[in-house]
């Protein structure tokens, strides 16, 4: 809506298409190329879009603000809005083809939130409010996209300083009870 700031708009899209509030979002880019409009237009998409695109604003200079959210994925059903045909999760080894720089905009997210990971809580709204290391280098390796070596992994991220280690354990399981952490907002 043109009289909504930028950040209530993408909370509001957002709350459209997950159902959900007070999610961990983040603007992380700007993308204001003069000819985005041309960087890629896909066939496929023209043919199955109801967009008379010859006539349509997409062919007028434009600005997108990016921003992450991190949504548990098991617990939404994404929802289409008024823009779109279809809203669902994909893994990142199958994203669709996408028009446009789209996919310029998808990388740069990942980027940007691979970037974050060693200097904020990224997985705070992730995980649940007590976790085990293992349950957060898992996080890590999902995002990261790469197994990570357990010691070194802990040494690491108990060293970010983001992490409150509590005296409780894990109870029930077969090898040594693992202790459990907190984010330290």
């Amino acid at each position: 809506m043109k009289e909504e700031h930028i950040e209530d708009a993408a909370r509001r899209t957002l709350k459209e298409r997950t159902g959900l509030n007070d999610i961990y979002m983040k603007q992380f880019h700007v993308f204001s190329r003069p000819d985005r409009y041309t960087k890629k237009i896909n066939k496929k998409f023209l043919k199955n879009s109801e967009v008379k695109l010859e006539r349509s604003w997409m062919f007028e200079r434009f600005i997108t603000v990016g921003f992450t959210a991190l949504v548990d994925f098991t617990k939404v059903h994404p929802v289409a809005d008024h823009f779109s045909a279809a809203c669902e999760w994909c893994a990142l080894k199958n994203i669709p083809t996408m028009i446009l720089d789209h996919d310029e905009i998808l990388k740069s997210a990942l980027t940007n939130l691979r970037g974050q990971l060693n200097y904020h809580p990224v997985g705070y709204n992730l995980l649940p409010e007590k976790f085990t290391m293992p349950d957060i280098q898992k996080l890590y390796e999902t995002i990261l996209d790469k197994k990570l070596d357990r010691r070194n992994f802990q040494r690491k991220i108990t060293g970010t300083g983001i992490l409150k280690k509590l005296a409780e354990t894990k109870k029930g399981v077969a090898h040594k009870a693992p202790f459990f952490y907190k984010f330290d907002m």
